[in-house]
């Protein structure tokens, strides 16, 4: 699945204590992820299979966070099972068409990340897709807008579920200021005069112009699993390199929540640029410090079109 669709919602609602947040796979092994423009990303060991998930908890979950994943029928029939249980439904991203695929959404009014709009209108016209909104809540479904909407869509939920003081203390936590709906997601399709160039360079012409370079991210016991998701993301959607997950010795380390993450390799000396992301850094933070170092490395439209990607309204264009 995404890996910043997976683990920027399990990093912040970890972050506000209140909350039994679990790490849940279809099957037993460790996680496959992939980045926004479709990279292999690292992988990780979660915490229970939907089998264990459903014999520890007969009644279900409350809340399910689909990320976007390929919809596979097993997928489908647990979310429904879940859904009639009462459990509500939060998609992120491209996450919407799975839930989509459930068929019991219809007449819901539900968003997804912009570049998917024409195909969703087309393959789930019962769907009532709505624009210029960074998240929508009807019943139980809510969806999200693009990548980078999970951050304000998760501090909502805490809202939702443990008041308006500890929403604040838990945006304070992972560096975000407010996380209201408000968005205008035509400012982020490709538009002639001012998207269209950014959009073009990351998706298409940093490919053909130049190669592909590896750019190395330190990771270490403690980090914070939408930190590492971010950065390694946004530096994998320039079209001019490929973030890699790397520690110290290659081994597997614990994030700041639990979770063993498996590194890509071991890091080289010398073998790549080396990107060494502090423990500390809070999701907010390092997404804005990966713009900046993706503009100072490959310039302003590369930036800008990785913040276009990832649906990001707080990077200056």
């Amino acid at each position: 699945m995404e890996v910043s669709d997976f683990l920027v919602p399990f990093a912040i609602l970890s972050r506000a204590g209140t909350l039994d947040v679990s790490a849940v796979t279809l099957e037993a092994g460790p996680l496959s992820t992939f980045t926004d423009l479709g990279s292999p990303g690292f992988r990780i060991e979660t915490d229970t299979t939907v089998a264990q998930f459903d014999a520890v908890h007969p009644d279900g979950a409350d809340y399910i966070i689909v990320p976007a994943q390929a919809a596979t029928p097993r997928l489908i029939a647990w979310l429904k099972q879940q859904s009639r249980q009462g459990a509500t439904i939060v998609t992120i991203c491209n996450g919407a068409l799975v839930a989509a695929k459930m068929g019991t959404f219809d007449g819901r009014r539900a968003t997804a990340h912009w570049s998917t709009g024409a195909t969703r209108k087309k393959q789930y016209p019962a769907i009532r897709w709505t624009p210029n909104q960074r998240y929508v809540a009807d019943g139980n479904w809510v969806s999200t807008a693009g990548v980078s909407a999970a951050i304000p869509a998760s501090i909502a939920l805490v809202e939702a579920i443990s008041g308006r003081e500890m929403a604040q203390h838990t945006a304070r936590a992972v560096g975000a200021t407010a996380w209201s709906t408000q968005h205008d997601s035509d400012a982020f399709s490709p538009r002639l005069g001012t998207t269209a160039l950014p959009l073009a360079k990351v998706l298409y012409t940093n490919r053909w112009l130049h190669g592909r370079e590896p750019i190395d991210v330190m990771g270490a016991t403690g980090m914070d699993e939408g930190t590492l998701a971010l950065t390694i993301d946004a530096y994998s959607t320039t079209g001019r390199s490929q973030a890699y997950l790397v520690s110290a010795t290659g081994e597997p380390f614990v994030t700041r929540h639990g979770l063993r993450v498996l590194p890509d390799r071991r890091r080289m000396p010398d073998s790549a640029v080396s990107l060494v992301t502090s423990a500390d850094m809070t999701p907010v933070i390092a997404l804005d410090a990966a713009l900046a170092g993706i503009m100072q490395r490959y310039g302003r439209a590369t930036a800008t079109g990785v913040a276009l990607a990832f649906e990001y309204p707080d990077f200056p264009r």
